[in-house]
């Protein structure tokens, strides 16, 4: 039979056929797909094939994984050289962030962009936490809106505690499958608990002493929407390896220094100090954002650092 994870448990699946009965399954040897090695080789979202195994315990033995149409994967949390595939067949990802309880960082933002760029993902940046922003925040938010808005990104700025624009966010989900990620402590629980009111999800504060959200999802699970579509809640990730981007194809998953960079006098620009460079003449006349540029030139530098 054909079926969908749902959930990963580390050695056993949550799986739904095509009529949605569950069943519990697990893996038989080993599984090598799409070229790549990763520690989980069923990923939540993968479509199955499986035998029934005990039909009185309603457990399968998943004996192949179809094709991807995508994935999304970033470096394992226990071996930096190993790639964790977070999810896959995904139609959108979108991404809760915060300035202010805990502080979401645009480097991060954008080394989510940049996986979510390489797998062919389109991805939303929903802001929470509206409730709790002065003027200096909103200020911020503005201005971040603005950047990632000139480059094709949809941000919005919604707040959860006070059920402002839920519903925008809502509609952005019917009939997709939509990946939910970002820091632990951004609100991801609690939104998920309003879409699905009955999973009553453990939510947590953010730790006062490091200012960092608590980790509340152990393991990414699949939930259907009532309005169609499904949504995929991953465990709160503090920060983000990215995996197989050479540092020469880095601004290949900027796109504003994708547009560009067959303007490059050089074909290998690396966009630093070499002459004729049409990314580092858009910085300069500001139709590239600096915070953008800078974030470039940091993940270039973190790149550098891994062998390829």
């Amino acid at each position: 039979m054909m079926a969908t994870v749902y959930k990963s448990t580390g050695s056993w699946y949550i799986v739904q056929d095509e009529n949605g009965k569950v069943f519990n399954a697990r893996i038989k040897g080993k599984f090598k797909m799409d070229n790549i090695t990763s520690t989980n080789p069923v990923a939540v979202g993968d479509v199955v094939l499986a035998d029934m195994e005990n039909e009185l315990e309603n457990t399968l033995t998943i004996t192949d994984i179809a094709s991807r149409k995508n994935y999304i994967t970033r470096s394992s949390p226990h071996n930096r050289n190993q790639h964790h595939i977070i999810a896959s067949n995904l139609d959108q990802s979108l991404l809760f962030a915060t300035l202010k309880e805990p502080k979401t960082s645009l480097g991060f933002i954008d080394r989510f962009l940049i996986t979510s760029e390489a797998y062919h993902v389109p991805s939303i940046l929903v802001f929470n936490k509206s409730d709790l922003y002065k003027e200096k925040e909103l200020s911020r938010f503005n201005e971040v809106k603005e950047i990632y808005e000139a480059i094709g990104y949809k941000v919005l700025l919604i707040s959860i505690e006070k059920n402002i624009g839920i519903e925008e966010v809502k509609s952005l989900l019917k009939d997709k499958t939509t990946l939910l990620s970002g820091h632990s402590g951004v609100g991801k629980s609690s939104f998920i608990n309003i879409v699905f009111p009955d999973l009553r999800l453990k939510t947590q504060d953010v730790s006062g002493w490091s200012g960092k959200g608590l980790h509340t999802t152990t393991f990414a699970e699949m939930f259907n929407l009532s309005f169609g579509g499904r949504l995929i809640d991953t465990p709160g990730i503090r920060e983000l390896g990215l995996v197989d981007i050479p540092k020469n194809e880095l601004s290949h998953f900027f796109p504003e220094m994708r547009a560009l960079i067959t303007q490059c006098h050089f074909n290998n620009c690396m966009h630093i100090n070499e002459p004729g460079c049409a990314v580092k003449e858009a910085v300069n006349s500001g139709s590239i954002h600096p915070d953008r540029y800078y974030s470039y030139l940091n993940i270039l530098e973190s790149i550098e650092k891994k062998p390829f």
